[in-house]
C-alpha cells in the first residue's frame, strides 16, 4: 500500500464551466480522485490523504499563498508519504513549482503539481492523465524533488523538473522545460528519461524560512519601455527579464528613459541592485550585454526567468547580508542551473 498525500488548491483542474464562466467548486478537486479510481485498475494499492489549503484560480495568486500552501504541506508532516501531489492552475504553475522547489530542497518524498488545461468533465482535459503519470512516478520512480507531470495536446506526457518548467506558451496550453529539455517521458505507463541531471551535485539542506520578500520589483522589456515611470520606493532589487539573446534596451538614442543603462545608475543611486535573466553564460556576449553588466548589473546566469525571480524572492526574505544573498544566488539548490 502506497500513501500519497493530495494536497488541492483549485486552478481549472478544481473549477467546474458554468454559463460560460469557468470558476473553482469545492467538490470538484475530489472528482478528480474519483475519476482516477474509475480508470486506473489498481488503485486499491493507494490509500490518499487529502487537504485543501487554497481554493483559487491561480492567475490570483500571490506569494503569501506559497506561504499557506507550504504551512500546510508541512503541518501535514510529509516525510510519512510516499509521494505528495498537489493540485494547481496552470497560469502561475511554473512559479509555484519554483517557490516548492527551493524550499523543500532537502525533501525526502516527491512531490508534483498537477494541472489541467481545461476543467476535468472536458473530453479534452488532460488533468486525469497528469495525475495519473504523478501516481505512477511515486510508484516506480519515487526519486525525491519537485516535479510536473504534464501532456500537451496531441503529444506524449512529459515530467519536468520543477526549477526548469517554463510558463505556458502564449495563446496556448501547452508546456516545456527550457530548452525544450523534459526530464523524462511517460508513455504506455513507462517512464523513460530525456536528460539526465548535470554531473554537478545541488546545494542540499538549505534551510530557507518560508519568506518571499515583497520589495522585488520585476519588469519585463518591451519596445519603448519608459523607466521614469517606475516608482523605487520600498524596493530592495530589481529583476530585469530580458529578450532571448540576453539583451535589453542599453540606447539613450530614443531618450535616457527608455536605456535600462540609465536606470541601473538610478538604481545604484538608491542603493537598489538590479538582476537581469535569463542569459546563457558564454565567451562572446552583445554589446548591450556588456554596459549593463559594465553599470552593475548582475546576472544570474543559465536559469529560467521563474526561477530566478523566485529565486530573489527567497533570497532577500532570508538573507540580509549582500555576501549571503549573493551566495545564495549562485549556488545550485534544486537544480536550476542549466
Amino acid at each position: 500500500m502506497k500513501n500519497i498525500l493530495v494536497v488541492f488548491t483549485g486552478g481549472t483542474i478544481g473549477s467546474i464551466a458554468t454559463d460560460g464562466t469557468i470558476n473553482t467548486e469545492g467538490n470538484t478537486s475530489f472528482k478528480l480522485i474519483r475519476l482516477f479510481q474509475q480508470h486506473y485498475e489498481n488503485h486499491q494499492q493507494i490509500h490518499f490523504d487529502t487537504i485543501q489549503p487554497l481554493q483559487i484560480l491561480s492567475e490570483n495568486l500571490a506569494p503569501d499563498a506559497w506561504k499557506i500552501l507550504i504551512d500546510a504541506i508541512e503541518a501535514a508532516r510529509p516525510d510519512q508519504y510516499d509521494g505528495i501531489i498537489i493540485t494547481h492552475g496552470t497560469d502561475t504553475l511554473a512559479y509555484t513549482a519554483c517557490a516548492l522547489s527551493f524550499y523543500f530542497n532537502a525533501a525526502k518524498v516527491p512531490m508534483l503539481l498537477v494541472s489541467s488545461d481545461y476543467p476535468l468533465e472536458h473530453p479534452q482535459a488532460n488533468g486525469l492523465e497528469n495525475f495519473i503519470c504523478a501516481v505512477e512516478f511515486v510508484l516506480q520512480i519515487n526519486k525525491a524533488g519537485v516535479f510536473a507531470p504534464y501532456r500537451n495536446q496531441q503529444q506524449t506526457t512529459q515530467l519536468h523538473q520543477g526549477t526548469r518548467l517554463a510558463c505556458s506558451l502564449q495563446l496556448s496550453g501547452d508546456f516545456f522545460s527550457v530548452q525544450g529539455k523534459s526530464y523524462m517521458q511517460f508513455e504506455n505507463r513507462q517512464f523513460s528519461l530525456l536528460n539526465p541531471p548535470a554531473s554537478q551535485t545541488p546545494t542540499k539542506n538549505i534551510l530557507l524560512k518560508a519568506d518571499f520578500s515583497e520589495r522585488i520589483l520585476m519588469i519585463k522589456p518591451y519596445p519603448g519601455l519608459d523607466y521614469s515611470r517606475f516608482n523605487l520606493n520600498d524596493v530592495d532589487a530589481v529583476m530585469h527579464d530580458l529578450y532571448h539573446s540576453g539583451t535589453a534596451c542599453a540606447s539613450p538614442q530614443w531618450g535616457e528613459n527608455y536605456s535600462l543603462v540609465e536606470f541601473i545608475k538610478r538604481c545604484e543611486n538608491q542603493g537598489i541592485t538590479v538582476y537581469l535573466a535569463p542569459a546563457i553564460k558564454s565567451t562572446d556576449a552583445y554589446q548591450s550585454t556588456q554596459a549593463l553588466i559594465e553599470q552593475g548589473a548582475e546576472v544570474i546566469w543559465n536559469m529560467s526567468i521563474e526561477a530566478a525571480y523566485v529565486k530573489l524572492l527567497l533570497a532577500y526574505g532570508n538573507f540580509d547580508d549582500k555576501q549571503e544573498i549573493r551566495d545564495f544566488i549562485v549556488a545550485d539548490v534544486a537544480g536550476e542551473h542549466l
